[in-house]
């Protein structure tokens, strides 16, 4: 046996070895299992040790085998259905099917034989045998089935979890909302649409009443695809369910209200931030999805052409002055800055951020949040942080003259200063900015760059078809400065069940990186338009958001139509 072995090879320290087999006499238990629960022997030891001393099958891969066609071992979707999640995972088993069609258990523990007269009694039928399987491995086909095996037929919101339970954010113990076990209809709908629009990698979630009917939309990769309708009588329900949950006023209808959630679904952890409107057919709510086990990308990572890197890390090493972020909204404006905080962090450096909210944390950066309940602005939030010494400060937006003031002013005392800005491009951040009020002069003389980014969406590895280019987008990639022939190849979306048929998958950005130079200091000086800077720029190589866009799509990455459809070509 592998544990007589183990002790033949003296590989257990010998003082260990006393202690735990002293322990398994006490208290009459195994040696094995004395040896493991003192971390003495790892998982997979202790259940191949099991396997062999009770004559259980021990399948270390049952957690990636189980789910493939002409396994071993299958899962029995609808059997365990009719057994609750708080059950299942309570006892670490599950219920599976052999070859010939047998019902046995995996369990991640050799008692978990004990339950199988439950089995019998729950489901009818009483399991042949138990094998073994890793506690993450069980755990795993669990959270699966319940958290994601909800079908996608997207015709109607008929069919639901076995149960849920969100935790608002303010809890301290967030649960795992798949153990309860609520039978209300509406409950269940709202876990449904919550949880596939987790499994599928939503960022946004739509539900819009109409005169007949509610529909719920995912916005997947920028683009919204409509999922399911609700019965209208329903939808009021539906809503009153997500107030509750975000901890809102479920009895003001009339005026637009903002909240916050925070769930757990199979071990995945997640925050949403909820909006309700009021419209002529009811409120209308919108649920932006953020994911808490989500990694934040480092600067390399974000797609920047090699001169563009360059730049990025020459803007982002000032001592002080303004790097600026632009975009539209979901541009991915915050994963810019945050990949650039990640940069320039170090122990010498006091980084301070504001933001609202605030979407991800960061170690070794102090954060703080906007709250418009207590009058907790950016302009005022921005006056305390420059008094706590920072080096670096991260405003998540300038949305007006009183914080686009003083922000220029903590440049001009020595701060570098990072923020997000709404505008189109590079240059015209420079108009906006003055039209808020703040002076060309201290303009020209603290803003180091400008970043403006768009969101493209990557194609699909499983199914993008190579093409050739037609004689019309010769001349776009001609006038962008490309050198392209009718041999040139690129790549079209086709569409197949890995990317939903949409013919993508995943995102990434493409940059815009105006570097302020003297010539464009004078010109913001002479209070100069936009066109006119980017004029100068241009002749300076600023490369624009469309050369960006058609040097991802010749390298593969991205379609003509989705650059189009981004960036005006």
């Amino acid at each position: 046996m592998l544990l007589e072995r183990l002790l033949q090879e003296g590989s257990l320290d010998p003082d260990a070895l006393s202690s735990c087999m002293d322990r398994a006499e006490t208290e009459n238990v195994p040696l094995e299992q004395a040896l493991f629960e003192a971390g003495h022997i790892e998982e997979r030891q202790f259940l191949a040790i099991c396997g062999e001393r009770y004559g259980m099958p021990f399948e270390p891969e049952l957690g990636a085998s189980v789910w493939n066609e002409g396994s071993r071992w299958q899962v029995d979707a609808e059997l365990m259905r009719r057994l609750s999640f708080a059950w299942l995972k309570k006892r670490q088993v599950v219920p599976l099917r052999d070859a010939d069609g047998n019902m046995v258990i995996a369990a991640a523990r050799p008692s978990g034989w004990l339950h199988a007269q439950e089995f019998g009694v729950l489901t009818g039928e009483r399991p042949r045998f138990c094998l073994l399987a890793p506690e993450a491995a069980i755990e795993g086909i669990i959270n699966k089935l319940f958290g994601e095996g909800a079908e996608d037929d997207g015709d109607s919101v008929a069919h639901t979890l076995d149960g849920a339970e969100i935790v608002e954010v303010e809890d301290d113990g967030v649960e795992d909302w798949l153990e309860d076990v609520s039978d209300l209809p509406f409950i269940k709908t709202v876990n449904l649409i919550l949880a596939q629009a987790l499994r599928a990698g939503a960022s946004d979630i739509h539900i819009e009443p109409f005169r007949d009917i509610s529909r719920v939309r995912f916005r997947l990769d920028g683009v919204l695809y409509e999922r399911h309708t609700i019965n209208k009588a329903h939808h009021a329900a539906v809503v009153s369910r997500i107030k509750v949950m975000a901890k809102l006023n479920i009895a003001e209808k009339r005026l637009p209200q903002d909240g916050r959630i925070a769930i757990v679904l199979g071990g995945r952890q997640a925050g949403l931030r909820v909006s309700t409107l009021p419209t002529s057919f009811g409120e209308r709510v919108v649920l932006r999805v953020l994911e808490k086990n989500e990694r934040i990308l480092s600067l390399g990572e974000l797609g920047l052409a090699e001169a563009d890197f360059s730049l990025v890390t020459r803007l982002v090493s000032s001592m002080h002055g303004i790097v600026l972020v632009t975009g539209p909204t979901g541009s991915g404006k915050t994963t810019t800055l945050y990949a650039v905080l990640q940069q320039i962090a170090s122990p010498d450096k006091n980084i301070l951020t504001i933001e609202d909210p605030v979407e991800y944390e960061l170690d070794g950066i102090g954060q703080m949040q906007v709250n418009s309940r207590i009058n907790l602005t950016f302009a005022d939030g921005l006056r305390a942080l420059v008094r706590q010494d920072p080096d670096v400060i991260l405003i998540g937006e300038i949305r007006d003259g009183e914080t686009a003031s003083i922000a220029v002013q903590s440049a001009l005392t020595g701060h570098l200063v990072f923020s997000t800005l709404h505008t189109n491009d590079a240059p015209s951040a420079v108009i906006r900015l003055v039209d808020m009020g703040v002076e060309p002069f201290l303009l020209s003389s603290v803003l180091r760059g400008v970043i403006a980014q768009r969101l493209i969406r990557v194609l699909c590895p499983e199914c993008k078809k190579a093409d050739n280019l037609t004689p019309a987008e010769m001349e776009k990639f001609r006038a962008a400065g490309f050198p392209v022939d009718r041999r040139t190849t690129v790549y079209r979306p086709t569409g197949c069940p890995a990317c939903m048929n949409t013919g993508y998958r995943g995102r990434m950005a493409i940059y815009e990186i105006m570097q302020v130079s003297d010539a464009i200091k004078r010109l913001i000086v002479e209070r100069a338009d936009a066109v006119a800077v980017r004029a100068q720029a241009e002749k300076e190589a600023m490369r624009s958001l469309r050369h960006d866009g058609l040097g991802k799509v010749l390298a593969g990455m991205s379609s003509i139509e989705e650059v189009e459809r981004v960036v005006r070509i």
